[in-house]
């Protein structure tokens, strides 16, 4: 399969990094050298430097023969540009662009661009797609992340274990004997900065990082077993009044359950246009690190502090400021992922990465045919594969103690019609079946192999 990408950036650096280690003919385009020579020096793929919305530069990254066109640029301009001319140009037949501003996403999600004027056959709004994000955090309070698969039916959890957690210094293997109705595996454990996939008779200790697959139906009894007992989130402060920051104070306010919530901008025209496109949410013009202000938004009392603005160091000072004010939860949008160790220093109970969140996005729409689903997980430490096993995979008709996983695998949930099984080693995997597989990434293509997956477009 022929791939270009449009953009050198983390994004495009970390899908050229996934689709060339699949063995795809990938070429990046940016109008930096270094971004280009970085990419080629780390990858498997070919580099073009100059703008990607130039017709010689997509014909030199071989734009008549390509399959599909990843435009993620900075430039929303330039990828809708991109995607015209691959499209008029070359007939590339599959464009992904990436767009940030809400006046382009309005128009689009009221179908404007969808028509052969310009044609885009996937839009990803990193903004939108951060909201989303940022609303499951709301959502499971006590966990630093969260994702759902096999169509909401489990969820990934990630739990921080503290000393009053009764897991804690037992096998795994014992647990799962103690709860064995309980529809929940530890899939990855991070200790000491360091994530593997633990073996049964592994045991959990307080300060280690888990992730855990749970059924949608057990998620409240999983919580508390390692210590984390469900909570009511009623009163909710946003610092930042951007794209995402007005995305999840308008979702708020659709919700049946009421919950109040106040945002906090610094910039006064920003926050006279938030305040024009809210109802019931109070915004307040101000320096989110203010003690003052966050005492005149009722930081003190709220029940989570999402801090969301365009600058790191300010959602982690922010973050920091909220928690010593009195906020049960800080959750700080960081897209620095060398910051990210930082946060369980800082007290900061949870993060939202949008580079990792549009990667997983955009790879959703690409993977492999049979791949539905897939989450980046950490720093691109781990993914989360949601796959149909075909007829043709090593994996078909064997259980899963006969099938050769690597290490660092692990299968946390079998869909079986619409049965959802929690695995054992006696589980028998069948063709037609929905696995839900935690991996680290060096692992990955080992994964592929033995799901034997092809890309396809649909």
């Amino acid at each position: 399969m022929k791939i270009i990408i449009c953009g050198a950036g983390q994004v495009g650096w970390q899908i050229g990094r996934h689709l060339s280690g699949e063995r795809n003919d990938v070429t990046i385009i940016d109008n930096k050298a270094e971004l280009i020579r970085r990419a080629t020096d780390a990858l498997d793929v070919q580099g073009v430097t100059g703008f990607a919305s130039h017709p010689d530069v997509l014909d030199r990254a071989g734009a008549r023969d390509a399959d599909l066109i990843i435009a993620a640029t900075y430039s929303d301009e330039v990828n809708m540009v991109t995607c015209q001319v691959a499209h008029s140009v070359f007939q590339v037949p599959r464009k992904i662009a990436r767009l940030r501003s809400s006046a382009y996403l309005d128009a689009i999600y009221s179908d404007l661009y969808r028509t052969d004027h310009l044609p885009i056959d996937v839009v990803i709004s990193p903004e939108r797609e951060v909201a989303k994000a940022a609303l499951q955090r709301l959502d499971a309070p006590s966990t630093f992340d969260v994702e759902t698969f096999l169509d909401g039916r489990m969820q990934l959890l990630g739990i921080v274990l503290e000393d009053d957690c009764p897991a804690l210094n037992t096998p795994l293997r014992q647990l799962n004997e103690i709860f064995s109705s309980l529809r929940a595996i530890v899939a990855g454990v991070r200790r000491d900065r360091k994530l593997f996939a633990p073996d049964a008779g592994d045991q959990l200790f307080a300060g280690d990082q888990i992730y855990v697959f749970s059924h949608i139906d057990d998620v409240a009894r999983t919580l508390e077993i390692f210590g984390k007992p469900a909570q009511k989130q009623e009163r909710v402060a946003i610092i930042g009044a951007g794209n995402v920051g007005l995305s999840v104070a308008r979702a708020l306010e659709a919700r049946p359950d009421r919950i109040r919530a106040k945002v906090i901008e610094l910039d006064r025209a920003r926050a006279e246009y938030a305040a024009d496109r809210l109802e019931r949410t109070i915004v307040l013009h101000g320096d989110g690190l203010s003690a003052e202000l966050l005492e005149e938004a009722s930081v003190p009392i709220t029940d989570a502090v999402l801090a969301v603005t365009d600058d790191d160091k300010t959602n982690i000072l922010a973050s920091i400021r909220a928690k010593q004010a009195g906020t049960k939860m800080a959750i700080a949008l960081i897209n620095d992922p060398t910051l990210v160790p930082l946060m369980g220093a800082l007290d900061i109970d949870a993060y939202i990465n949008p580079r990792s969140t549009t990667v997983s996005t955009i790879l959703r729409h690409i993977r492999h045919g049979r791949v539905r689903d897939i989450y980046s997980i950490g720093d691109a430490e781990a993914e989360v594969m949601e796959a149909q096993v075909l007829s043709t995979s090593p994996m078909s008709g064997r259980a899963i103690r006969d099938i050769e996983f690597p290490e660092g695998v692990l299968i946390g949930a079998v869909q079986k019609g619409d049965r959802i099984v929690k695995p054992s080693s006696d589980t028998r995997i069948e063709e037609g079946d929905i696995v839900l597989i935690f991996a680290l990434t060096h692992d990955v293509p080992e994964v592929e192999r033995l799901l034997q997956v092809s890309i396809d477009f649909f």
